[in-house]
């Protein structure tokens, strides 16, 4: 099976299934000398863990990390750094009913064709259980960018359904289930989705994320945009249906007199086009953000056909999230984080001695 390979210079690999013994990722291209251990890459893996909050999946996994290689004394040696994380709580029985039906809305069907086979306990391959090796490698791509470069990224719950969640406090997030920047509606969410368990639906959700201090140049002005890039690390995780850089869709209804970027010698006067501009980081925030859809394994009875193409009904039983977004936060991070590494290691590696003679202009505090 290809396409387990994301990058070019700082390349991430995982394997495993959902209902496998383990998961584990080769992250190869991180540069030597880079501080790193166990329970640096452990503290984003508790964010994305499942079972933290009755609104998620209840699979109890502890999702404790190991470096295999490429750390030596404490520090990174530029050779792959191998992860492992062990699966320990898998009901592989809640999937005897469904093993020759397919999911409305899954990989099932389409997995089966393109392959043959397929692994029906949670999906295997194509469960959004392989995120947390995603999450893992993202924590080095951080550290690295955070540590050399200054770059911080931070994302949170934008919308969840109809409710509409601005960014008032981003110190907040990590103090919540929801990931939510504006306290004052955890409330309404919490309200929202008890209503939602109790119906036996699922519902879908905007994750806004937000990088800061990205150096100006990184991307390439034709195939390999930056913005380019970011959207197919961003519909690469499971469930997105959508990618939105900057102001996005709102350019559609918009004057080029009131959508362009203007400058001025203080800076950009806003960020409608989200810290690119031509595929190029521009200094300002890179912000991006993606609509996950509502997630097919529901316990309300659908419609759908068996293997043999018979019609049949079909309800989704065992453990899943009601919300699918409630913890993409840290996934859509990581991507964005990776994203970045990959660009700013091909950036160094042809134009780390370009002097430009063009004044830098900063962006604005707030990203906009």
């Amino acid at each position: 099976m290809s396409g387990n390979t994301f990058g070019r210079l700082f390349t991430l690999t995982t394997f495993g299934e959902s209902h496998g013994p383990a998961l584990g990722a080769i992250v190869d291209g991180c540069p030597p000398g880079l501080e790193l251990d166990e329970a640096r890459i452990q503290a984003d893996l508790e964010r994305r863990r499942p079972g933290r909050s009755r609104h998620v999946t209840q699979r109890r996994e502890p999702d404790r990390v190991r470096i295999l290689s490429g750390v030596f004394e404490g520090v990174t040696t530029g050779t792959p750094i191998g992860l492992l994380v062990e699966n320990a709580d898998q009901r592989s029985r809640d999937y005897e009913k469904i093993r020759d039906r397919f999911r409305p809305g899954h990989a099932d069907y389409t997995y089966l064709h393109k392959y043959g086979l397929r692994d029906h306990r949670g999906g295997g391959r194509a469960s959004a259980r392989e995120t947390v090796m995603r999450v893992a490698a993202g924590a080095i791509a951080r550290h690295y960018l955070a540590t050399r470069l200054g770059v911080r990224i931070r994302g949170y719950l934008s919308q969840l359904g109809s409710i509409t969640l601005a960014a008032e406090d981003l110190d907040a997030v990590d103090d919540n289930p929801f990931f939510c920047a504006e306290p004052a509606k955890l409330e309404m969410l919490d309200a929202f989705m008890t209503e939602l368990r109790r119906d036996g639906d699922s519902i879908g959700a905007r994750i806004t994320v937000v990088a800061s201090g990205v150096p100006v140049g990184l991307g390439e002005p034709v195939f390999d945009k930056l913005d380019a890039d970011i959207a197919h690390a961003m519909m690469g995780i499971n469930a997105v249906k959508g990618v939105e850089i900057g102001d996005g869709f709102a350019c559609i209804a918009s004057r080029g007199s009131e959508f362009r970027d203007e400058l001025t010698p203080d800076g950009f006067v806003k960020n409608a086009s989200g810290g690119t501009l031509g595929g190029i980081s521009s200094g300002q925030d890179i912000v991006v953000s993606i609509a996950l859809k509502p997630t097919s394994s529901i316990t309300r009875s659908g419609r759908t056909v068996d293997a043999a193409g018979e019609a049949v009904d079909i309800r989704t039983t065992g453990r899943h999230d009601p919300c699918v977004g409630l913890r993409a936060t840290p996934i859509a991070e990581a991507m964005l984080a990776l994203t970045l590494m990959d660009h700013w290691l091909r950036h160094r590696g042809q134009n780390a001695d370009v002097e430009s003679s063009a004044a830098r202009i900063p962006g604005r505090a707030d990203g906009r």
